[in-house]
């Protein structure tokens, strides 16, 4: 069974046992979280969409900042350039289960 979810303004599809990053969630390590922002279920070639009553239940592994990214501007001819970067906050979620609510 596997579900798309939503969080932090992107679409994760997850699977039970899972491991992934999502954007920071104000919650403490070893805390179970729910997300009921949930956008498709599929079982096999069985797929709801739209699941209102279901939801995915997570475990909070970690939290981390991801590698950097640089942001480079540049105008040709100009003399003008300009190096920016920053690092994305993360939490590392396990998906502990799926539940349709049916």
């Amino acid at each position: 069974m596997y579900a798309v979810i939503r969080t932090g303004g992107k679409q994760y599809r997850v699977q039970e046992g899972d491991t992934l990053r999502v954007p920071t969630i104000t919650a403490d390590i070893g805390q179970a979280i729910t997300f009921d922002d949930v956008l498709l279920v599929g079982e096999g070639s069985e797929i709801t969409l739209g699941a209102e009553s279901a939801n995915v239940a997570a475990v909070v592994r970690g939290h981390g900042r991801d590698k950097k990214i640089i942001v480079f501007k540049k105008r040709r001819r100009k003399h003008s350039q300009r190096s920016m970067g920053h690092r994305q906050n993360f939490t590392a979620i396990q998906i502990s289960s799926i539940s349709t609510g049916a």
